[in-house]
């Protein structure tokens, strides 16, 4: 039991390592009504199959969409990739898990070439002065036996706040092509933009915003 626990802070990694920020919103906490929306998909073994040791994060997999309100007519999203970062935990001292991601600000993509360079500039995230958003988990709580609240600091448009990230076990097993020992996650989180100074078009563009992070792991 300990053991599925331990796993699940893994998730909290990848996080964001990207950005991602402090309050859940409705129903993005374990158990709340917005898990079934994100668990569409299951993947292999469980939580029982992870092995202690150091991961590393895998850029090709790992992924961080975020989702606004357009005008209140209809979502809209983009994606984060291209992210790094390490996973140290041991199924026997879960307090001593550590994870650390970094995700640069400039792999920001989005349907349209116009908004994607908009988001990169000063208006918005401001890449060139901002290249990157981190996330440093400091504490995890167990929620049944595939599931974590992880707690701990997301910075990204050079202000940090703490975050709680919603994050369920996806899968683990041996990647057949690189034949090495993977873990992978599911990460939600809603946060306030403009408490990290992005503002533009607040409220016409929600200030509100989900992030969901699809996380992968390779043993090291």
């Amino acid at each position: 039991m300990r053991r599925s626990h331990i796993a699940i802070v893994l998730a909290a990694a990848a996080a964001l390592a990207a950005p991602v920020i402090a309050q859940s919103g409705p129903g993005g906490g374990p158990g709340g009504g917005g898990r079934e929306r994100m668990e569409m998909l299951r993947g292999s073994g469980t939580p029982a199959d992870v092995k202690a040791g150091t991961y590393a994060l895998e850029p090709g997999h790992t992924q961080v969409t975020f989702s606004v309100s357009h005008m209140g007519i209809s979502p809209y999203a983009g994606t984060f990739s291209g992210g790094s970062g390490s996973l140290t935990l041991d199924p026997n001292k879960l307090s001593a898990t550590k994870l650390s991601v970094t995700i640069p600000v400039t792999s920001v993509q989005t349907t349209s070439d116009k908004l994607t360079e908009e988001l990169r500039s000063a208006d918005w995230l401001d890449a060139a002065k901002f290249p990157t958003a981190t996330f440093v988990a400091t504490s995890v709580t167990p929620h049944g036996t595939d599931s974590a609240a992880i707690e701990g600091t997301l910075t990204l448009h050079g202000v940090s706040k703490p975050v709680t990230i919603a994050a369920r076990f996806f899968g683990a097993a041996q990647n057949p092509m690189s034949k090495k020992d993977s873990i992978g996650f599911i990460g939600r989180v809603q946060i306030k933009r403009s408490e990290f100074g992005v503002t533009k078009y607040v409220p016409l563009v929600s200030d509100e915003t989900v992030l969901v992070i699809n996380a992968a792991f390779e043993k090291q």
